[in-house]
Formats: structure tokens, sequence, C-alpha cells
């Protein structure tokens, strides 16, 4: 077996004396004489939050944990073991385990398809993680961001800041040779506020962050623009009408809008609901599925992005992946075990929460492609509508790609103009045959702030999204008026 590459072999070395002999001992004792495949995932990791409520830091956590899991495939079969303990005794009592769970089945080692980058990435090259910034700096920050939101508005009654942060060692080793490692930094930070005007109180929310380093909100004043959004948001709710309800062609604003793509389609287009038939995007690749205006395509290899990351969590240097390409269904999400039996390539997307977890095909960086409408004619061509520009909760059906969304900021569209904000308004509809009825695009694609946390089967995982500014004719909408 390989080398393993710096610095996970010297972390995972030094820390818990893994070396190569011994990954090879426990993968022996994971496949057995009846597997197909096996692998390995160590991983560290270091989380902190800091939060500030009514002028004082009154919370603030750090935690580490680490553990292995052992993954043993026998076809379709997966058998899954892991400790927290990280020694070779228990590794060898969780390979055991797995290989146990998964040996029902005649070896058949499934078709391994596409070649993987031979050059891995470096997409975020972190001198200082915002976990070794000293806590005191951190803490000021925080009262910093009370003092300059409560300035904004003398409605301000409240305010709610936190810092989150996370450190993250990963080691992938597999019964095919393959040794890789990556160190994922993570960090967010978010602002909320509370108004009161009149005994009406409303609240407005605002963040952001990435794969990204302290300075990255103080040197460019990032955390004065998210109370400014937080306060804006706020103040901009005690005045919104109800929202009307009835079928109206609806434009969606770019960046964080993207969620609606996220979830009514992302979801969907995911290997392992494709290939068990769930999904309202089975067995169509190369067909329309959407307006020849669209192109959808999931990208883990942004620099610096909440959704990016070096290589996936089965050591798959991650790739940007065409899903829809002007309105022709193009291809799947897939990790390893989903790719070989659909006998199609991997895209650097199995990913997990942590080492208790299998990994499953799950996106990266998710959006639409920007198209060539300035986004004012696509405005100025509605007549009576509602332009969404931020999105809050929302529920999805994989199946038959039905969703609701809940817009947090809005506002009706009268002749070609944005008027009255209005609350209340949610959005109902096909994942799928939305994307038929989008008539524009706009030329201003943004990716959201970085806060994505996607959630599936019990897991979550750091993700981004992004859109252009799109129009959609005949929209369901739901209100509170007629």
């Amino acid at each position: 077996m390989a080398d393993l590459p710096v610095p996970a072999k010297t972390f995972f070395d030094r820390n818990f004396g893994i070396r190569n002999r011994d990954l090879d001992k426990i993968l022996d004792a994971a496949i057995g004489k009846k597997a197909d495949y096996a692998d390995l995932f160590f991983e560290y990791r270091r989380n902190e939050g800091i939060s500030l409520e009514e002028g004082m830091v009154k919370n603030c956590s750090q935690s580490t944990s680490n553990g292995v899991g052992v993954r043993v495939l026998a076809e379709t079969k997966t058998g899954y073991a892991y400790t927290d303990d990280i020694t070779i005794e228990n590794l060898e009592i969780a390979a055991r385990t797995a290989q146990y769970i998964a040996q029902s089945r005649p070896a058949q080692v499934p078709a391994q398809v596409g070649q993987l980058p031979s050059k891995a990435h470096d997409l975020y090259a972190i001198a200082t993680p915002v976990n070794d910034v000293p806590l005191e700096r951190k803490v000021a920050l925080l009262y910093e961001i009370d003092k300059f939101t409560r300035s904004l508005d003398p409605r301000v009654k409240n305010v709610f800041a936190s810092i989150g942060a996370e450190y993250k060692v990963i080691l992938v080793a597999s019964s095919q040779g393959m040794v890789v490692g990556d160190i994922q930094p993570l960090t967010r930070l978010n602002v909320t506020c509370i108004v009161e005007e009149n005994g009406n109180r409303q609240v407005g929310s605002f963040g952001g962050g990435g794969r990204v380093e302290f300075g990255f909100f103080v040197d460019g004043g990032d955390y004065e623009r998210y109370a400014r959004e937080a306060v804006r948001q706020a103040v901009l709710n005690l005045s919104a009408e109800d929202a009307p309800a009835g079928t109206m062609d609806v434009v969606l604003g770019p960046g964080w809008p993207g969620i609606l793509l996220h979830e009514a389609i992302g979801h969907g287009l995911e290997g392992d609901f494709n290939r068990k038939g769930t999904s309202a995007f089975s067995g169509r690749i190369g067909e329309k599925v959407a307006s020849e205006l669209c192109t959808v395509v999931d990208d883990g290899t942004i620099p610096s992005r909440r959704g990016s990351i070096n290589v996936d969590d089965e050591g798959t240097p991650t790739g940007c992946t065409t899903l829809i390409e002007k309105g022709i269904l193009k291809g799947y999400l897939q990790d390893k075990l989903n790719a070989g039996l659909m006998k199609m390539a991997l895209t650097g997307n199995g990913r997990r929460e942590s080492y208790a977890h299998i990994p499953m095909p799950r996106m990266t960086n998710t959006f639409m492609r920007a198209g060539e409408s300035a986004p004012e004619d696509i405005l100025k061509s509605v007549h009576k509508g509602l332009y969404a520009v931020s999105f809050g909760g929302g529920q999805v059906d994989i199946t038959s790609g039905k969703f609701v969304f809940s817009a947090s900021e809005a506002y009706l569209i009268e002749d070609g103009k944005v008027t009255k904000p209005v609350k209340g308004a949610t959005l109902i509809g096909n994942g799928p045959d939305v994307l038929t009825r989008v008539s524009m695009v706009g030329a201003d694609l943004k990716l959201d702030e970085g806060v994505g946390t996607c959630g599936k089967d019990g897991q979550s995982v750091p993700v981004g999204v992004g859109m252009p500014t799109i129009k959609i004719d005949g929209l369901t909408v739901g209100g509170t008026r007629a």
C-alpha cells in the first residue's frame, strides 16, 4: 500500500499510532473471503460554538470527537461498524463485524467505471483555522456586532450573534489500495435581531461563512454587512402585508433562493434514488426535463465555499458535474456503490455526516448557471406576480417532486414594478414541472453566503446553493388573502 499523504499520515500516526501495515491488516480482516470491497474512514473533529444574546456572551462550548467507520460491500449489501476508540484491537473488531453483516451474499465485484482525477485539489489552504484564533478575539467580535447592530435602528430590541467553527481531519483507506486524507475547516457567523414598533415585533437574520479564516469576517467588514441585512429584513417585515393566494408568475431572486432548486430538483438527481427508481427523474437521462434555458450543475471545487471539499468521504476528488444542460438530463450524483451498480462514472459526491454514518450520494454546491436576461427586464415582464427574495423552511417529496416552500422575504410585482412587501407567502409545486415553466433566466448568478446544511436519511452535511434571477410562469402561491 502506498504511503499515506501528509498531513493526514502525520496526524493519525502521531496521535493514534496508525501505520500502513495496520491499515492493510484491518482491511484484510474486513474483506474476508466473501466481500467485494472494504474501506476505512478515520475522522478527528474539533468543534467550537460561541453565542451572544441580550448584550452578553452566555454560551461557549468546545468539543472533540474521533472515530473510525468500517464499510464492507458485497453486491448491493452493506455491512457497517464503527468505533470511537481508535486502537488496532477495536478496529479489527469493527472490521470483522462489518464483514459478518455483509457476508451473506456471494462475491461479485461491482464494475468500477470512470477514472479518478490524477491531481487532488487544494481548495481551502488556511494558515490559522478559526478554532485556533484566541477566544478573546471571537468574544470581542460578538460584542462589537451587538453594539453595531443596535446602532443601526432605535427599534432594535435584541441581538443574537453566534460563531460556529469546525476543524476536521479525515483519512480514507480502501481495499483497492487507495489512501487519501484531507483537513477540512469550516466556519459560520450569524446575526439575528428583533425589532419592535407599536407592539409589532419582527425578526431578521443573516449570516455567512465557508472554509475561511477569521479575517474573512472582519477584514472586509462582512460582519457589518450581515448586521445591516438582518436589521433591514426585520424592519421590512414591520410593514409587510398579507400575501395573496392564487396562480401567478413568480420571480426568484439570485443566491439563496437556489435552496428551492437544491431541495425540489437536486435530491431527485442523487444516484441512490434513481438506482432504486424512486425519483421523478429515474430512467430519464437524455430526455428533456426542463426549459432549454436551464443548466444545472453540482460543483464541489469552488475555492473556500461551504459545500466544497478536496475529496469526498470515500476519497474521490470532487468535480463539477453537469446534471441538466439546456433542459436535457445529463446525469446523476454518484458515490462508489451506486456508480458501480449503475455502471456510471464517479462524481465525487459520496458524503457522510461522520465516521458513525454510511456514505451516500449528496450534493456539494448546486446551482443554475446564468442566462442572458437582465434582472430588471425579468421583473418588467410580469404584470401581476410575486418576487421571492429569500426562503425559510420547506418540504419536498423526492418520489413525486412535490414541494412547499415559505418565503421569508417577498414582494408584489405590479405592472412590472416591485411594490409592497408581503408576508406568509408559500410556493407550491412540483420540482420537475417547475423547471419546464422557467421562461427567463438572468445574467446575475449568485451563490449563497455560506449557511446551508442539507439533511437526508438522518444525516446532515454542509452545502452551497445558488441561482440567477429566474421567472417561473404560473406557479401556485399560498397566502392569507385572496
